[in-house]
């Protein structure tokens, strides 16, 4: 009995030695798993990562080559624009030259009429001189009498052929113009259809990369591209618009001139609009477009992401709805309300030659019209959040000649 109780005890000696070891073997074997499967892991989450920026270098080079693409766009309707101008000034030549040599060959065959009328007449007199004419004179009086208007006679005759050699030359002028306006044309209208071949393979170019980006990017793009095609339709406002301002700009600056000296008789200031701008004038005699108190600029020529802005934003705290101020005098070119894009802005020529231009306006706060003459602190609205706009802020830029959008440049350089 003895030895069978010493067997049985054995036997669960080695079976509780053999389960011991094989739990052993399996927790030593969970745990090396488990350190592989752990290690297999963060070798899954850095390859992720690295590919995630590889990704977003991805991401970064389309957006900044959709980001060239746009910019070669727009310059390229830019171009288009510009050789539209070229167009229209042509056709126009063409119209005028082709009236003046009508009138030209009009006045010619009128003054050829008369020289025949007087060749007609010279021989129906026959072969006599003015010499004769001079000495069948009956008396010095007759004799001076004759002379003079024989002396008339030939100056008229003189002056007849003088103005027909005048009007050949006007007219063969003119026909010369008239050719090379046409050819101006045609140089014209072949070099917009490159330019337009060159924008259509480009926008091709633009569609291939905004397709992959994600949904929130297209939107933003969508927006970009929103922008940027209202300021192609702005810039075609600014050009049909620019020759009407420009020349109620000089009547305007001849009226000022002529009025000087009555304002300096009578005392007056000459600039009533300025009452409602407190603060001070730049060397290149604009003012802030916001009173002094919101003339922080919160955003420059560069946005933080780097992208080109073109303007200055005057963005403080409370700036909604203060008064946005005419910088210096001028002549309104364009004040219009959008949904999109700048929303409520407005375009003003100025007696130096740049132009200005504030947008977001408050929604139905423009104050002036188009053609009107401002003067320099003259409230033409209120700041507002209009457009394509985040937050109340006046959007402000400043342009060379012509006005383009192309033709943007830092406003810092013009402001106090």
């Amino acid at each position: 009995m003895r030895k069978i109780l010493e067997k049985i005890i054995g036997i669960l000696i080695i079976c509780i030695l053999i389960i011991t070891t094989n739990m052993y073997y399996c927790i030593g074997a969970s745990e090396s798993e488990l350190e592989n499967q752990k290690t297999d892991n963060q070798q899954k989450i850095e390859d992720a990562k690295q590919k995630q920026d590889e990704i977003q270098e991805e991401k970064n080079a389309t957006m900044n080559e959709i980001n060239s693409l746009s910019e070669q766009i727009t310059s390229y309707q830019s171009q288009i624009n510009s050789i539209d101008l070229q167009i229209d000034d042509a056709n126009k030549k063409i119209e005028e030259q082709t009236q003046k040599l009508a009138q030209a060959e009009e006045d010619y065959k009128k003054q050829e009429e008369m020289l025949n009328e007087r060749v007609v007449a010279l021989y129906e007199m026959g072969e006599v001189s003015y010499l004769d004419v001079l000495l069948s004179s009956e008396s010095l009086t007759d004799f001076i009498s004759r002379y003079y208007v024989i002396s008339e006679i030939a100056d008229s005759d003189n002056a007849l052929l003088e103005q027909i050699e005048n009007q050949k030359k006007e007219i063969e002028d003119a026909k010369k113009s008239i050719e090379n306006s046409k050819t101006e044309l045609e140089t014209a209208k072949k070099e917009k259809e490159n330019v337009q071949a060159q924008l259509q393979s480009t926008k091709s170019q633009k569609d291939t990369y905004v397709a992959q980006l994600s949904e929130d990017e297209q939107a933003l793009q969508e927006q970009i591209e929103e922008l940027q095609a209202a300021n192609v339709q702005i810039d075609k406002d600014i050009a049909a618009a620019r020759a009407e301002a420009q020349r109620k700009l000089q009547e305007e600056l001849e009226k000022q001139k002529q009025n000087q000296n009555n304002n300096s008789n009578s005392g007056g200031s000459g600039n009533s609009g300025n009452s409602g701008y407190q603060g001070g004038t730049s060397s290149s005699g604009f003012i802030y477009p916001v009173p002094s108190a919101y003339s922080r600029i919160t955003t420059g020529m560069y946005y933080s992401s780097g992208a080109y802005h073109g303007a200055v934003d005057f963005g403080s705290g409370g700036i909604a709805g203060q008064p946005v101020y005419a910088v210096a005098d001028g002549i309104v070119v364009t004040a219009k309300a959008l949904t999109t894009s700048y929303g409520n802005y407005i375009i003003i020529l100025h007696d130096n030659g740049l132009y200005t231009l504030y947008a977001h306006g408050q929604a139905g706060s423009i104050m002036v019209s188009q053609y009107e003459r401002v003067k320099q602190g003259q409230q033409i609205m209120k700041v507002g959040n209009t457009g394509n706009s985040f937050g109340a802020h006046l959007h402000f830029e400043v342009r060379t000649s012509p006005g383009l959008y192309s033709n943007r440049v830092d406003p810092r350089g013009y402001l106090p």
